[in-house]
């Protein structure tokens, strides 16, 4: 279940809201993660029917943090612990 997200756009797409400024060609796969991240138990099992989003654990100062692939360098980040995702986030990785 999704707790928090700390992307505003991510968050006004999650709750439905108009506004959200996130790029057009990608809310679809957007909202198709945030499905998936909200029913998710266990990561990365629960991912891997999605093999295109590349699930991955990230290092470094994101240690702790899992990563989709959106598009090109664009990702969803979040922290899991114990059915919950957490710090949500929208950035360009790379």
């Amino acid at each position: 279940m999704i707790k928090t997200i700390k992307h505003k756009g991510l968050r006004l797409l999650w709750e439905g809201e108009k506004g959200y400024r996130l790029p057009a060609d990608q809310v679809e796969r957007i909202e198709d993660m945030l499905e998936v991240i909200d029913s998710a138990v266990y990561v990365p099992a629960d991912f891997e029917f999605y093999k295109s989003w590349k699930i991955h654990p990230l290092k470094g100062n994101l240690k702790g943090y899992w990563s989709l692939t959106v598009k090109e360098n664009w990702r969803v980040i979040f922290c899991f612990d114990r059915e919950h995702a957490y710090n949500l986030d929208y950035i360009d990785y790379h």
